[in-house]
């Protein structure tokens, strides 16, 4: 793994993650709140499949800097810092949860730079039409973005008062851990270690105007979500499905948000098969 700091013309640092070779160049979101190092898990069938990781913290987490106010646009304006540092031109982006969005507003913001995308369990834009936002959240989930909602110093007064996330772990999710995706936590455990800001302002973000639009998005997408899914529903993945006019959902049945990723191999190869 090839780590670098990357120093933008704002003055902010981004922290990026490389793992190097001639494949094709496959950008990693990661969820909330977690550092940025592309997932463990995968590289074999990225290695099988000739696809390259690349990655970086969103501003807040591990080595990159805060950027109080960002936008899901303007992290894709950091995607594209980090893939002209590397002088790579065009680029596939995959994220897990939250890192959904980011790769989603990434394909919206960046154009024809983006050649396909993948996504687990994405969240899609807050307060559109069609769509109940948090019909089906987790107590918590619904705490959490409800108070990013009213603004990004209402969610860090939440974070102030000892407000404790309730993930609602099953026996599955928990067994899950025990296996290879057992990574979740290595990279969940740093997450916060720079301080609250990027889980703050990633909650934040979800809940203010994109900056882009999904309609925009002209390169092929799969939308993998679980029917089980309580902390992003499954809701989330029908509204982004039947507005971007290049996706796909694949539904997977009892999946939850955690257990998602188990699918995450087979929506590789279909990642593949579309860059031929």
């Amino acid at each position: 793994m090839i780590e670098r700091d990357l120093h933008l013309a704002d003055g902010r640092i981004l922290h990026s993650y490389d793992t190097g070779g001639d494949g094709f160049p496959v950008m990693w979101n990661h969820g909330t709140p977690n550092v940025g190092a592309p997932p463990e898990p995968l590289f074999a069938a990225a290695d099988r499949l000739g696809l390259r990781w690349v990655s970086f913290d969103r501003p807040g987490y591990g080595g990159s800097t805060v950027h109080r106010g960002r936008t899901v646009a303007s992290v894709a304006g950091d995607a594209a810092a980090v893939a002209d540092s590397l002088e790579i031109d065009q680029f596939a982006v995959a994220g897990y949860s939250g890192g959904g969005t980011f790769a989603l507003g990434t394909a919206a913001a960046l154009g024809a730079r983006v050649r396909a995308v993948i996504t687990l369990a994405a969240i899609a834009p807050y307060g559109v039409e069609g769509l109940g936002w948090f019909d089906g959240m987790l107590p918590s989930s619904i705490a959490a973005l409800s108070s990013a909602a009213a603004g990004a110093d209402v969610r860090e007064a939440l974070h102030n008062s000892g407000f404790d996330y309730d993930a609602g772990f099953t026996a599955d999710d928990l067994a899950m851990f025990d296996g290879p995706w057992g990574w979740l936590g290595k990279v969940a455990g740093p997450g916060l270690d720079a301080g609250p800001y990027g889980q703050i302002d990633d909650d934040a973000s979800y809940t203010r105007p994109w900056g882009c639009a999904v309609e925009a998005i002209t390169a092929p997408v799969l939308l993998l979500h679980g029917t089980a899914d309580r902390i992003i529903p499954v809701g989330h993945g029908r509204w982004l499905a039947a507005h971007c006019p290049t996706a796909t959902l694949r539904v997977c049945e009892g999946a939850s948000h955690f257990t998602i990723v188990e699918h995450a191999e087979p929506g590789l190869d279909w990642l593949a098969e579309v860059l031929g």
